[in-house]
């Protein structure tokens, strides 16, 4: 990242503290911002420091499919004192550098993960589609004993060999089982 030595951050940032970076025809969006709940910037009344300055920088790639990558970088900048926190433009430049190695683990990471995973050589459900590889077809609920067995007395057999689950909770605490 190259820095500009006119702009006290090191790039033109706007009123809110936001900046885009266009390099090698990629974009990183960069924020500085104080750690203070306060919209007046001043020191804290209790501890009379200033508060603490975060430098953000994140740089993504867009793939195939609307995949998206990213990498994150965030750089501290503690005050010095109970003066506040002076521009850094290199603190921008390592936010930058911080991102860009977390890019790069992301995508060894994502590599690996496309490395593990191995379709069953075109195999695809009833819908057309690839199984998940380590899952299992969903099983026939036709042929699931519980899901047959509650509809059993539906179809007019014996109530006494038909199995029903039911679940309830009763708020009462007098006990009366007329009331559950």
């Amino acid at each position: 990242m190259d820095i500009d030595p006119t702009q006290p951050w090191g790039l033109a940032i706007d009123y809110a503290g936001r900046a885009t970076l266009t390099e090698s025809g990629h974009t990183i969006h960069v924020n500085v911002s104080d750690t203070s709940l306060s919209s007046v910037i001043g020191p804290d009344s209790i501890s009379g420091t200033y508060s603490p300055v975060n430098v953000t920088a994140q740089f993504t790639e867009t793939g195939e499919g609307g995949t998206v990558l990213r990498g994150t970088g965030r750089i501290t900048i503690m005050p010095v004192g109970t003066d506040p926190v002076v521009p850094d433009p290199a603190a921008v430049q390592r936010a930058v550098a911080d991102s860009l190695t977390d890019f790069a683990a992301n995508a060894a990471a994502y590599v690996a993960l496309c490395a593990r995973w191995q379709p069953d050589g075109g195999a695809e459900d009833s819908d057309g589609t690839t199984p998940d590889p380590g899952t299992e077809p969903a099983p026939d609920t036709e042929s699931d004993p519980e899901t047959t067995a509650g509809t059993s007395t539906e179809a007019g057999a014996d109530a006494s060999t038909s199995t029903s689950t039911s679940t309830s909770t009763s708020t009462s605490t007098d006990g009366d089982p007329a009331m559950v």
